[in-house]
């Protein structure tokens, strides 16, 4: 009798291991979706999300996939080496931030397939500005996969939507 209920403990622990170590794990995504948060997080970034879950594609999106203390850097340099596509949603304050460029340099230098979309914004209007918090090692780097990404032969997906709604485009 006391060797079952020792068994039992002992499966117990070992089940409550397995779920400790299945949430340390980092689940593989399909699609990295790299995006400035002020100017897509309510409408594209949240809807490309959705749309590709609906497909069965395992998308990440900042915040959707990251809880409160995963640690920022390490979460996403993950999640895109695991990545099989980078889709980069360029808007008009995109290039203002030095993690959204990081997160498209990682995507450029690992060679992943990228899909960029422009939200608001036309290539040409897209540039890395100096930036003090960024080396210009960095700065380099930011500008080569910029250019690289911006024309990208895969696919170029341009949104215009000057003036209009961005939730009533998202409706229709």
């Amino acid at each position: 009798m006391q060797r079952s209920s020792s068994a039992k403990n002992v499966c117990r622990q070992l089940l409550r291991l397995r779920n400790q170590i299945q949430a340390i794990k980092p689940q593989p995504c399909d699609v990295f979706i790299s995006h400035r948060r002020i100017d897509t997080k309510r409408n594209v970034a949240g809807l490309l999300y959705d749309h590709l879950s609906m497909l069965n594609l395992r998308p990440f999106l900042d915040s959707r996939n990251m809880k409160p203390g995963d640690k920022l850097s390490e979460k996403i340099d993950v999640a895109i080496r695991n990545c099989k596509v980078g889709l980069a949603v360029f808007s008009p304050r995109y290039c203002e931030s030095c993690f959204c460029l990081h997160e498209l340099a990682r995507i450029m230098e690992s060679r992943k397939k990228v899909v960029p979309i422009f939200w608001d914004v036309k290539p040409s209007e897209l540039r890395v500005k100096f930036n003090t918090r960024c080396s210009p090692n960095e700065l380099r780097r930011f500008k080569w996969a910029l250019e690289k990404a911006k024309y990208t032969g895969l696919v170029r997906t341009t949104v215009e939507c000057f003036g209009r709604n961005h939730e009533e485009l998202a409706r229709s």
